[in-house]
């Protein structure tokens, strides 16, 4: 796989990017595992072993690296899912934070340390509503939340 966008994601792991790629890929429609350069025998790896590779999520194109220990995943970066339904959002919540953390609001840590936002659509049509009373009953009921629950969202937006 040839990288073709200007800008690509490129994720460090301590040692299981290889495993982290074919975890995300066999989660994600339209994925693919590109790439893998592996160590030699000049290191500085142990030979065999995944030093980059190259993979797609969904028509998005990333990199992973092996770099070791020195740097850990943190809240600071996530990566968003938009899902269309809440069928969507179950999936995605259930695969991605199998082995990993959930936390509030559809954000959740993998089992590698990567912050993930698994968020339906229907989050940012009722937070945008021209009404700050409505806006604002939707946002409330989101920060009670851990998994996003739609229907719930909705009634928060109804007054219910």
């Amino acid at each position: 796989m040839e990288i073709k966008q200007k800008i690509t994601p490129f994720l460090w792991f301590d040692y299981q990017a290889e495993e982290a790629i074919n975890f995300y890929t066999s989660i994600f429609k339209d994925s693919e595992v590109g790439n893998i350069a592996r160590y030699g025998n000049t290191g500085p790896g142990e030979k065999g072993k995944v030093l980059t590779g190259t993979f797609t999520l969904a028509g998005q194109q990333f990199m992973a690296l092996n770099g070791g220990p020195m740097f850990k995943f943190n809240e600071a970066i996530s990566l968003f899912v938009d899902c269309k339904d809440q069928d969507e959002v179950d999936y995605f919540w259930d695969k991605l934070s199998d082995g990993g953390e959930k936390s509030r609001c559809g954000w959740l840590k993998d089992k590698f340390g990567l912050s993930w936002q698994v968020v339906p659509s229907a989050l940012g049509e009722l937070l945008y509503n021209t009404d700050p009373q409505t806006s604002g009953r939707v946002m409330q009921a989101m920060m009670k939340m851990d998994k996003i629950i739609i229907q719930d969202l909705r009634d928060a937006a109804e007054g219910k």
